[in-house]
């Protein structure tokens, strides 16, 4: 098993208030969890207006497979008109340990 968290720093340049944020994210979330059930959630900025940090859970069978998603989920907000991909950052978990239970 391989798994990663990707963290998007994105811009938002089109909203004016938190409202409209909201509306612009909501259907951003909606389809990366569609697309492959990711594990999506605003972790940073929720007070700012054109700033969101959006972190997405990925686990796949492989180390191939869990790059072709992560590439899948920025390539999905890259081709999005009203959100720009500032940042990308990701943390793979690291192999644990066997244990007994």
């Amino acid at each position: 098993m391989e798994a990663a968290a990707v963290r998007f720093e994105l811009s938002l340049p089109a909203t004016r208030s938190l409202k409209e944020k909201r509306a612009v994210l909501r259907p951003v979330v909606e389809g990366l969890r569609r697309m492959a059930s990711f594990s999506v959630a605003e972790v940073d900025h929720q007070d700012r207006w054109r700033r969101c940090g959006l972190g997405v859970a990925v686990v796949a069978t492989n180390r191939r497979e869990l790059e072709r998603m992560m590439q899948r989920a920025e390539r999905f907000l890259d081709r999005r008109h009203d959100v720009d991909v500032v940042q990308v950052m990701i943390s793979y978990l690291d192999h644990p340990e066997p244990r007994d239970l």
